[in-house]
């Protein structure tokens, strides 16, 4: 199957509300059937394998990937909330809903992470929080009650972001325990966590921060952080896809004309600066970690593309750039049958939007928990838009 790129231009999306949730549900039944497992084999709980093919051994004994397992609860919610509108569940009746699903992955991950919340990064805790925030307010929603873990979960990370974000360097937020760093990655979620928590006053405060520190001048994008060198501070000027994404969310979630403004530009300079040549397709940052970029970035370009605040053509930008590369990880998926299953994803979406599948990924490539659910993420914001299932903020 080949690649398919959306031509430069506000696209006509070659999918309506119905075919978009179609697409995400399939997305969502590939992960969650093939990754989704109980962590030894113990009832009751759900965890994401970090590869596939893969083994109870190995991933005990790998890498330990705290902040994909908090996007798959991101997007275990994106599920749930169209499991609300369409009063459908995304799997059939006889498997659990997307919001049980999320709820056990959060458990999960606290027993994965030796019964704690807390891990050396503050970003990967921020991810979480802001994940285990939406699974609250679905809660809500659904008139289902909430959990008292989601409650400790938000009290026991929000004392360490707290933290985290000291007067060093002029503000922002340490990137881990090792407090050499400070950065977009932990600063953006940490300030939208706030955000979204009602202390405006802090999350207005970071934000000032990464605009004066970070945004890059000309390119008109945030740069990745200020490290502590040998007594020095020292830009680095890395500019990634998925930091634009919670600065974005974050000066939305704001408000105020400022911060309005600001989003617009940044739309306007992901736009011009993070796009593949000639196409709204946003570039792809690879595997491992990267495989999550560009998903992220997606997820908060829905925000944008539904908020009737900002001007119809920001709208109509942010729009395009989620369509047109939400189409290319679809058109460019490979698709396996007759053995999918535990151990064999259903779908397989490239890394990379640009290059089909077939290429990245063929047939018999180990394939990373982190490159799937970005091509969940970005069926999910399709969807978000095209049924406004989601209101901003969430």
């Amino acid at each position: 199957m080949s690649s398919q790129i959306q031509p430069a231009g506000i696209p006509t999306p070659s999918a309506d509300a119905t075919e978009w949730a179609r697409r995400a549900n399939q997305a969502a039944r590939s992960v969650t059937r093939s990754f989704g497992r109980r962590l030894l084999f113990l009832p009751g709980t759900h965890i994401g394998a970090v590869t596939l093919p893969s083994d109870t051994l190995r991933s005990l004994s790998g890498p330990w990937h705290y902040w994909w397992q908090a996007h798959y609860v991101d997007c275990l919610v994106d599920a749930g909330r169209r499991e609300l509108a369409g009063k459908t569940k995304f799997d059939g009746d006889s498997r659990p809903s997307a919001g049980r699903l999320a709820s056990r992955l959060v458990t999960t991950i606290r027993l994965r992470n030796l019964l704690r919340f807390v891990n050396d990064y503050y970003d990967d805790m921020a991810w979480l929080a802001l994940a285990t925030l939406r699974l609250e307010k679905l809660a809500e929603e659904t008139k289902k009650p909430g959990r008292r873990r989601n409650a400790y979960v938000q009290k026991c990370l929000t004392l360490q972001f707290d933290s985290a974000c000291t007067d060093h360097l002029g503000g922002g937020t340490f990137w881990s325990t090792k407090r050499d760093f400070k950065n977009t990655p932990a600063t953006a979620p940490v300030s939208l966590y706030y955000a979204r928590t009602g202390h405006t006053e802090r999350a207005q405060h970071l934000v000032n921060w990464l605009n004066s520190k970070l945004l890059h001048p000309e390119r008109g994008l945030y740069q990745d952080g200020l490290r502590i060198s040998n007594g020095e501070v020292v830009v680095d000027g890395a500019i990634y896809t998925y930091n634009q994404g919670p600065v974005l969310g974050a000066l939305l979630e704001l408000g105020g004309e400022e911060n309005l403004r600001r989003a617009a530009l940044l739309v306007d300079a992901v736009e011009r600066e993070l796009t593949l040549p000639g196409t709204r397709v946003i570039r792809g940052d690879g595997t491992g970690d990267g495989g999550l970029f560009t998903g992220i970035l997606l997820r908060y370009l829905a925000l944008a593309a539904r908020d009737v605040r900002l001007s119809a053509t920001t709208r109509e930008k942010a729009t395009s750039l989620v369509y047109g590369t939400a189409e290319a990880f679809w058109a460019g998926r490979r698709v396996i049958t007759g053995s999918a299953g535990r151990g064999t994803p259903a779908i397989v979406f490239s890394f990379e939007p640009q290059r089909p599948a077939s290429e990245t990924y063929p047939a018999g490539a180990a394939v990373e928990l982190s490159t799937q659910l970005q091509g969940w993420m970005a069926l999910e914001a399709a969807a978000s838009i095209t049924s406004n299932a989601s209101s901003p903020g969430n």
